[in-house]
């Protein structure tokens, strides 16, 4: 019988949250209830659909709009995520 797999994977845990905080993009913490991260976490969960309404489209006419749409709302998540940096 083989040995259970080790548990030497690194831990992608920082938890440097624990004390309600969470970085942005350039080292800034700000509250885990901020109505940044609330905007941030919508724009993600809305790129995301539009990623999965992609990857079933099939006209040109539905797929370039919302690879627009989709690349805005990268920028926006961006610009959300690094907000006064």
């Amino acid at each position: 019988m083989a040995a259970p797999p080790s548990s030497s994977r690194p831990s992608i845990a920082t938890k440097t949250g624990d004390d309600g905080t969470t970085a942005l993009i350039g080292g800034k913490r700000v509250p885990k209830h901020d109505i940044l991260l609330e905007a941030y976490g919508t724009v993600d969960e809305l790129n995301a659909a539009i990623g999965l309404a992609l990857a079933d489209a099939k006209q040109q006419s539905v797929i370039m709009p919302l690879r627009h749409v989709q690349n805005d709302l990268f920028i926006i998540g961006a610009l959300l995520a690094s907000a006064g940096a």
